[in-house]
């Protein structure tokens, strides 16, 4: 890619697909490391911010660019509304079970991404690449090294049947929370004659879980059939 094409004000063909194509990148990038880790917000996702974000940006810069009756329009103004809109998407990332909110990280990197690719759209490519080395950082890294010193365990698939359609919720998180296990999504499937339900969550468990103890109180729920913890898949 031509460097002159790269440090160009002049927003034309050329410079549209170049920052349209960067933005791809480095929002992939991030997306990769989200899908990695099997969150709703995952590649697609965040390609689709950066470049749609990359675009407004190149919107904003080539209207009084192009337009001599456009000349007192302020480029910052749809980069303003792409950041406060973002949040409508973040929010959807978020979710709360039990007493544990999940997503914030995924909602944060969402905003983030949308930033890189405003970045892409004015031309500060150096700013884009710089963050997006960051978060990578932050997201991969310093959550080996907090697994590390604070909590170790492994995503693991939790399985329990009901011969009721009646689930006791409250108590069941109550007993996730007292192992110290994380929730990370969860299913319910009810039968056709409504008198089971299977409840199946995608968990987190400390590598010390007293699976013994664990089952005991599990099984003490109200109309619980059948429980399993396995590998997650």
């Amino acid at each position: 890619m031509d460097f002159l094409l790269l440090t160009t004000t002049e927003i034309n063909l050329q410079t549209i697909l170049s920052r349209l194509l960067i933005s791809t990148v480095l929002g992939g990038l991030l997306g990769w490391e989200r899908e990695s880790r099997r969150q709703h917000a995952g590649l697609r996702t965040h390609i689709i911010i950066s470049v749609g974000a990359c675009l407004l940006m190149l919107i904003s810069v080539y209207i009084p660019q192009t337009f001599s009756n456009y000349t007192n329009v302020d480029p910052g103004r749809i980069a303003a509304q792409v950041v406060s809109g973002i949040g409508f998407l973040g929010a959807g990332a978020i979710f709360r079970l039990g007493t544990n909110t999940h997503g914030l990280t995924t909602a944060a990197t969402i905003w983030a991404v949308a930033a890189v690719g405003l970045s892409v759209g004015v031309g500060m490519y150096g700013a884009a690449a710089l963050v997006t080395l960051l978060l990578l950082f932050v997201l991969a890294i310093l959550d080996k090294v907090g697994k590390r010193f604070f909590l170790s365990g492994s995503l693991k698939t939790l399985k329990i049947s009901f011969q009721s359609v009646k689930i006791e919720t409250g108590k069941m998180f109550s007993i996730l929370e007292k192992y110290k296990i994380t929730t990370k999504n969860i299913s319910l499937v009810q039968s056709q004659n409504k008198q089971n339900a299977k409840l199946q969550l995608y968990v987190f468990v400390p590598d010390n879980l007293n699976l013994k103890d664990f089952y005991k109180d599990l099984n003490e729920l109200k109309n619980v059939n059948q429980i399993s913890l396995g590998h997650a898949t």
